[in-house]
């Protein structure tokens, strides 16, 4: 089995480092972000960070790199305060993939790949058409992270999409029937399948302790 020291992880090739860090936490949410500039230019870009904060309210947090070059998401999400979020599926992969290239401000995404902007009442910011679950997203906070620059960017759900194929009763999004994709490190896509769901666990009773 490999093993890497912290010393070990300094000194690596910076390539290297960078896959192997960003692929050790394990799959993560693939995304993309759309925004709308106040110019009326759309832009989207792919995300790996999206976490789930909370159910009442639904807020979600994302994590942006150091603001010291342009982040169109960044600035566009501040300057309207609405963004949407997109799960990325099996059939957008390549064009999903190619939205993290750093085209300049007045140069939307939607235009240099297939994607598809799609609106919806309420909500300024593009969707992506035919992502099998779409949020409208509204700016709440943000907390600078010193350790490397980088920025906790949270948002309340203002409004879900699922279709209801992928709605179980239970409220459950079945994301496999959507086949929505996973990220492995910085380049890598999986779409999962979901193989169980288990009850709410609680402690057997043979080893719950009387306090009576």
């Amino acid at each position: 089995m490999a093993e890497f020291s912290r010393k070990d992880i300094d000194q690596m090739h910076h390539l290297y480092r960078i896959n192997l860090i960003n692929s050790c936490s394990g799959y993560k949410s693939a995304n993309l972000i759309g925004t709308k500039c106040s110019d009326g230019i759309s832009n989207v870009a792919v995300f790996s960070s999206i976490t789930h904060l909370g159910s009442n309210p639904g807020l979600l947090g994302f994590f942006l790199r150091p603001t010291t070059v342009i982040r169109n998401t960044y600035d566009n999400i501040k300057a309207t305060g609405q963004y949407t979020i997109n799960h990325i599926h099996n059939n957008i992969l390549e064009d999903a993939h190619h939205t993290s290239a750093k085209y300049d401000k007045g140069i939307s995404e939607f235009n240099v790949t297939q994607l598809e902007e799609e609106y919806k009442e309420g909500c300024s910011a593009p969707f992506v058409k035919d992502c099998p679950v779409q949020m409208a997203m509204s700016y709440v906070e943000e907390y600078p992270i010193k350790a490397n620059n980088t920025i906790l960017l949270i948002g309340r759900i203002e409004k879900l999409f699922v279709p209801d194929s992928l709605l179980e009763k239970d409220g459950f999004i079945n994301l496999s029937k959507g086949q929505v994709a996973t990220i492995n490190g910085l380049d890598g896509y999986a779409v999962p399948e979901l193989k169980a769901r288990l009850e709410y666990q609680r402690p057997k009773p043979q080893f719950i302790k009387d306090n009576g």
